[in-house]
């Protein structure tokens, strides 16, 4: 606990010098994210290649009393980036300040993106010209303090996410939306526990699913890149260069493609995806319908066309088109609008039929503030293509709109404790009680049906919570005023109480 306290002061302090900065020069919050999450990502690289180098030099070897020079393929073995001499942050802090430094950081993110063809195109270049010299050697400076030479572990992977985090609250770029909260993706990641083969993100974002899969991967001692085949969708080109940076700063490659979602298809993955996560655009009601009538990414068809021609609304387009690149094992973890579960018409005709192929595993209703370009509340929704036969006709439904941390005054998250908790009552409905979970320890705070329990620890002031199993009808708190299309279901509710 005390190594993450330091991490997080590390983080808080960075930031907040980064931040400084800018407040006092004439740059606004969008002119100065990405050149300074390429800093980021380049400190990061540099991080990594000297721990990685300090492992392989010992065993390079030697003929003639000549040891062989470093390669870049030493470096991919060990998940690293090689860097040459210009691309080497010690290098760039160094630069006096007659040198052009927006001239050498450029010449630098050329020299990376030379030695690798997944980041062509992708590293900050131009912008820099757009920094004063004082401010980028500031700014070096900054990202370079002695005690980070000293930190091990993804400390960096930690510092470029919390970077995203606080440019999304400032809305820096795309209105915030590139960014879901880390406690968020953490939670949706353990539920699906993504363990091999592909996964897909058809809204991609800046790429967080992706990072707590591998981390996940990486929870039961395997190698996210050799288990996970990474693929995303996204419309927005600056937001793809964030996710790439994302991935590389983790040391994780995907296949990242530009598209919108709603009409187009490039990685051709209907019913072939392992594990789908997202957190797309809600309420959407502006998708031609005629474009997307046919798709076959629609097996329940359409939910409802307005007098414009258009999908009035887009809610379970996504849900369907997630459905839908599953295979037959596949499973889904999204964020969606709380209005879902509970609209009429169309959309509740398309749930219907979703419901009754049984594949519904896990909701949990989530209170608002917890996004940052989103006051309203939502709902995670879980997709199981091969649940197994007493869970068929059940759904697990968490009332967790209680549960949260403050993290200030306008935004919420869940601590590592509550989303232990929640975890815990999804696994133990699942009857996953093995030693394949006890990377999280024993969460704290349920009890079953079957009364087998958990106590509360005193320190979360979290009570127990309860399950209480129905068929049909209304449950109070989710609006199910279409009590029919949950009929060929077993509920199983339970409330959370608040842990702040």
């Amino acid at each position: 606990m005390a190594q993450l306290e330091h991490i997080e002061a590390i983080e808080k302090r960075l930031w907040n010098a980064a931040d400084t900065l800018r407040a006092n020069s004439n740059y606004a919050s969008n002119e100065y994210f990405l050149p300074v999450m390429g800093l980021v990502f380049l400190r990061h690289a540099y991080s990594r290649y000297l721990l990685v180098k300090g492992k392989i030099e010992p065993t390079l070897p030697s003929r003639g009393g000549k040891t062989r020079s470093l390669t870049k393929e030493d470096f991919s073995k060990q998940s690293a980036i090689f860097l040459r001499p210009e691309a080497q942050f010690d290098s760039l802090v160094s630069l006096p300040d007659s040198a052009d430094r927006a001239k050498a950081l450029i010449e630098a993110m050329e020299s990376i993106e030379e030695d690798y063809e997944n980041l062509r195109g992708v590293l900050p270049k131009s912008e820099y010209q757009e920094l004063d010299n004082d401010v980028l050697g500031q700014l070096l400076r900054t990202l370079n303090p002695e005690e980070l030479k000293k930190v091990s572990g993804d400390v960096f992977g930690r510092i470029y996410e919390y970077f995203l985090t606080q440019f999304a609250n400032q809305k820096a770029h795309d209105g915030g939306e590139f960014f879901t909260p880390i406690s968020i993706v953490s939670l949706i990641a353990h539920v699906i526990d993504p363990d091999h083969g592909v996964i897909l993100d058809p809204a991609c974002g800046s790429g967080g699913m992706f990072v707590q899969s591998a981390r996940t991967v990486e929870e039961h001692g395997d190698s996210p890149t050799e288990k996970l085949l990474i693929r995303g969708l996204e419309k927005n080109a600056t937001t793809i260069r964030l996710a790439k940076m994302n991935l590389a700063v983790h040391g994780l490659e995907g296949d990242i493609l530009k598209a919108i979602t709603y009409y187009e298809d490039p990685h051709e993955l209907v019913n072939k995806a392992d594990y789908v996560m997202a957190n797309p655009p809600f309420n959407v009601d502006e998708i031609d319908a005629d474009k997307v009538g046919r798709d076959p990414r629609l097996p329940f068809g359409l939910p409802g066309v307005n007098k414009k021609g258009k999908v009035s609304n887009g809610n379970y387009v996504w849900i369907s088109y997630f459905y839908s690149y599953l295979n037959d094992k596949g499973k889904a973890g999204f964020v969606m609008s709380s209005q879902a579960s509970s609209a009429g018409g169309g959309e509740a005709n398309v749930r219907r039929k979703l419901i009754e192929t049984g594949d519904v595993d896990v909701m949990i209703a989530i209170r608002s503030n917890f996004f940052y370009t989103r006051t309203v509340p939502c709902e995670l929704w879980f997709l199981n293509r091969d649940k197994p036969k007493e869970h068929k006709d059940k759904v697990l439904m968490l009332d967790a709109r209680n549960v949260y941390h403050k993290v200030t005054r306008k935004i919420y998250d869940f601590s590592p404790e509550q989303e232990k908790n929640l975890l815990a009552v999804v696994w133990l409905y699942r009857g996953q009680t093995g030693d394949g979970y006890s990377c999280w320890n024993r969460p704290l705070g349920c009890s079953t049906r079957n009364g087998s329990s958990t106590s509360a620890s005193p320190a979360t002031n979290t009570p127990k919570s309860s399950t209480a199993c129905r068929r049909g009808g209304r449950r109070s708190g989710w609006g199910m005023s279409q009590p029919q299309t949950l009929k060929a279901t077993r509920r199983t509710t339970c409330p959370m109480k608040s842990t702040t």
